[in-house]
């Protein structure tokens, strides 16, 4: 490749606290702006934005992206200000990225909407940059998109569910691997085939930092995924900027659900992805440091719930 770096790793987070919105829905119109609104802030105002969503492939939510869901960010970044919108995505490795964002609608969505696709998979050598983690489990680092190394903001959206391939869960943290370069690369085969697999997850989230998080958890896998899965409805959306935090909550809201053993035990902050995240400073270190917001009972009361599992096992 062209260009090549070194991470530095990030300092430990020095926040006390960070906020981590929860809204009860099974309406993601309403849910999403709702969401991003209690975190009282506008990261996006005046900036280009790349947004990351989910596309797996083809398969409902929670296998990808929900339609609504990415029409309810997008509109709510364009009134929050967003000067220009552009979803960067890859796919796989089940279909090419071009066949799933045809399969989901997004070409006509985006169309309507008006923002820009870029397929990852369709950049050229000086589309990505070969980033080399200190300390990492990567044997030699992995192409990330200069796209979003660039980026004025960056906004990710991620399902809710458990991963039968060895990751154990795939929530924002693991939508990042949809980042690092997969065709012609063995980036993907050396990731899937490693022990280390959990961690590895966790040390691309070093490249970059991501100014919103939104978690649609209507509907969520507890058991299988990443594409198909045991079906269970969460009825819940997420949105906060750390994705240390929204993972841990969404694993809580998976055991909550009833998921998978992996999922199920010892305490959250020491699941491998999270655990390894934290290590690296790409966000919070301990349960104590969430703060749940909600503005109505029904999402006061699943916050507790959340709260006592987080405090309990994390």
């Amino acid at each position: 490749m062209d260009a090549k770096s070194e991470i530095e790793q990030p300092m430990p987070t020095e926040k006390v606290s960070t906020v981590v919105s929860l809204v009860c829905t099974r309406n993601r119109m309403e849910g999403v702006p709702k969401a991003i609104a209690l975190l009282k802030s506008n990261p996006v105002r005046g900036k280009e934005v790349v947004l990351k969503p989910n596309f797996n492939t083809a398969d409902p939510a929670p296998g990808s992206t929900h339609s609504d869901t990415l029409r309810a960010l997008v509109l709510t970044l364009k009134q929050m200000g967003a000067t220009r919108i552009t979803l960067a995505e890859r796919c796989g490795p089940y279909a090419p990225t071009h066949k799933v964002m045809k399969d989901v609608g997004v070409f006509e969505l985006a169309q309507e909407l008006g923002f820009d696709i870029v397929n990852l998979e369709e950049l050229g050598a000086n589309g990505w940059v070969h980033l080399r983690p200190k300390a990492s489990h990567w044997k030699d680092g992995f192409l990330f998109p200069r796209l979003y190394l660039d980026a004025e903001s960056i906004v990710q959206t991620c399902c809710l569910k458990s991963h039968a391939y060895g990751g154990h869960f795939t929530l924002s943290l693991k939508n990042s691997v949809g980042m690092v370069a997969g065709k012609d690369y063995p980036y993907m085969e050396e990731l899937h085939s490693s022990p280390n697999m959990r961690q590895m997850i966790a040390e691309i989230n070093t490249a970059y930092s991501p100014d919103l998080v939104v978690l649609d958890g209507v509907d969520a896998f507890v058991k299988g995924g990443p594409d198909k899965g045991t079906r269970a409805q969460a009825n819940v959306i997420l949105a906060g900027s750390d994705r240390v935090a929204i993972d841990a909550v969404g694993v809580a809201l998976l055991r909550l659900l009833g998921t998978t053993s992996e999922v199920s035990q010892g305490h959250i902050f020491e699941q491998e992805q999270i655990a390894r995240a934290a290590e690296l400073g790409v966000g919070i270190k301990s349960p104590e440091q969430i703060q749940l917001v909600t503005d109505d009972p029904e999402s006061a009361a699943l916050a507790n719930q959340v709260r006592d599992i987080l405090l309990k096992d994390g």
